[in-house]
């Protein structure tokens, strides 16, 4: 049997991950352009594998292609943050309504580490929270074990992350891991009704806080943005949270 060819959609997954991560801690702020041959350079790919997976994140709206093969960080409008976060409060009130009741005593310590991390981030850097936050609904969505939900959900919450960077102010982390916390107290007593609407009240309180002002631009060279993202991802110790959605 012939060997399967596997180091394109491999360096392009890297280059997808690198990206991701570094939109959603900011360090690649709305408008950053994304040059082929940097990304490449950075990564040890082609342009060609650059390119593929900038294509990759043009779909799940983080990227815009331009004329010319210019890619930059996407910069959504107002009325798209706001339709983001709307879509987003359905779509996750559909996962909680599934979970609810639903969760072994596994999942439920799994969910409570993550939130026990997000509570250890408190007074770091307002971007390692809001990653952590993020993990936490991404990971409420894998629980589902729907394929739809996970990719909507994970590609959602990442152009939410998006808007944090775009409309944003100081991110409250104490409200995210009170709100989580009351979210898997909820879903542990299969409270189906108050769960749903403790996520919409949550997620609400997230658009409320976010869409305010855009954010002052940042000067910096891409390969400098880029060079701790370019590094292997770090394994998770034996028994915290990992969230594949944000990891591939």
């Amino acid at each position: 049997m012939a060997p399967t060819r596997t180091s394109k959609p491999d360096k392009a997954a890297i280059i997808c991950q690198a990206l991701r991560r570094a939109i959603i801690e900011q360090a690649l702020k709305p408008g950053t352009k994304l040059p082929e041959d940097a990304l490449g350079e950075r990564f040890g790919a082609s342009r060609t594998i650059a390119r593929h997976a900038l294509g990759q994140l043009a779909a799940e709206g983080l990227v815009e292609l331009r004329r010319n093969r210019i890619a930059v960080v996407a910069t959504p409008s107002w009325q798209e943050a706001r339709d983001t976060f709307d879509i987003r409060m359905e779509l996750e009130r559909l996962v909680v309504r599934q979970l609810a009741g639903q969760l072994d005593a596994g999942q439920i310590a799994r969910l409570r580490a993550h939130v026990d991390a997000e509570e250890g981030a408190r007074g770091g850097p307002d971007t390692v929270s809001i990653r952590l936050a993020t993990e936490f609904h991404i990971l409420l969505a894998e629980m589902t074990e729907s394929p739809i939900l996970i990719r909507y959900v994970s590609e959602i919450s990442y152009r939410c992350c998006l808007i944090l960077a775009t409309f944003s102010r100081p991110h409250s982390s104490d409200c995210a891991v009170s709100e989580h916390r009351a979210l898997i107290d909820a879903l542990e007593a299969g409270r189906v009704d108050e769960v749903m609407n403790l996520m919409h009240h949550h997620l609400e309180a997230v658009a409320d806080r976010a869409l305010v002002a855009p954010a002052k631009p940042r000067g910096r060279d891409i390969m400098d943005i880029l060079a701790p993202y370019a590094e292997p991802a770090p394994v998770a110790p034996a028994g915290q949270p990992r969230v594949r959605a944000i990891m591939r």
